[in-house]
């Protein structure tokens, strides 16, 4: 068993072993020049639940799933909702990185291809949705929806948002950016 364990913001694998095998085999995480993995808690989570990791707190000691969903949800309010939506895309095939860096919680890449791939720009696989979790109840600004879809086109990737409905059932809707 993978052996993870939980830092302030991330969670980490130290072995470098298991860290290429989840990080290379699996795609999750973002691997550290010194060898460890770093997952997020949506990728920690899901791979946990899977049985495919063991995650530790700082102290070593063992966590059962309540205790670890806790965690996550105390460090990082958005959790429950960022996590359903990351379980859904990942359930359906989807490879998941995070989106930080294009504003929306995650960038998803079609099922089938290596996110990893060297080579030229233009031969390499690009992000096909960003996606932001929100609850069903969430409400934003028509500048930040408009900024969201803007960022995407830049990119040349689909806006989706993902909503999370009161029984964990999500669905998508896709905010395009349209000019006259």
């Amino acid at each position: 068993m993978i052996t993870a364990k939980i830092t302030d913001s991330s969670v980490k694998v130290w072995d470098e072993e298991d860290a290429e095998e989840v990080h290379s085999e699996k795609y999750y995480g973002k691997l550290m020049d010194d060898g460890r993995l770093e997952l997020s808690f949506s990728e920690a989570f899901h791979l946990f639940e899977r049985d495919e990791i063991e995650i530790e707190d700082e102290s070593g000691e063992g966590l059962e799933r309540e205790e670890v969903f806790q965690k996550f949800c105390d460090i990082d309010e958005e959790f429950d909702q960022k996590y359903t939506v990351y379980s859904d895309l990942r359930e359906r095939g989807y490879i998941v990185k995070s989106g930080f860096k294009f504003g929306s919680h995650f960038r998803v890449y079609p099922r089938g291809v290596n996110p990893y791939a060297e080579g030229e720009k233009r031969d390499r696989q690009h992000t096909k949705y960003l996606v932001h979790a929100v609850p069903e109840n969430h409400t934003m600004s028509f500048q930040e929806m408009s900024r969201a879809a803007r960022l995407a086109q830049n990119v040349r990737a689909t806006m989706l948002w993902g909503v999370v409905d009161s029984e964990n059932d999500v669905t998508y809707y896709e905010v395009e950016r349209t000019t006259l």
